[in-house]
């Protein structure tokens, strides 16, 4: 293997791993959820993520309404919905999470 070769490998292999880090992820929107919003809602992920179904998850996270819809299902998280962490660190992998779970996707979590 010639060194421009290894560079080449080197560098694809080190972009794989960045883009796998910088996406969103359900199993980080469940431990989320467990840590930040299960003592406030009062139930399960399970519960929270189906309040809605996956149309209704997709719908609310195009129109900027996720904070709003995720409220609704969980009036007691209203403080962490509303915070710059949520819009900016959270949504994602919570969005995720519900999007993953909602009503009619027929999976359920395990929280």
């Amino acid at each position: 293997m010639t060194t421009l070769q290894k560079v080449a490998f080197t560098a694809i292999i080190g972009l794989g791993l960045i883009g796998t880090s910088a996406s969103a992820d359900t199993s980080k929107g469940k431990k989320i959820y467990m840590k930040k919003l299960k003592g406030k809602c009062g139930f399960t992920g399970a519960i929270f993520a189906q309040k809605h179904t996956q149309a209704e998850w997709e719908d609310a996270k195009a129109n900027g309404k996720l904070g709003e819809l995720m409220m609704e299902a969980c009036p007691g998280g209203k403080e962490f919905f509303e915070s710059k962490k949520f819009k900016k660190k959270y949504s994602k992998h919570l969005y995720d999470f519900v999007h993953d779970y909602a009503k009619d996707s027929g999976n359920v979590p395990s929280c």
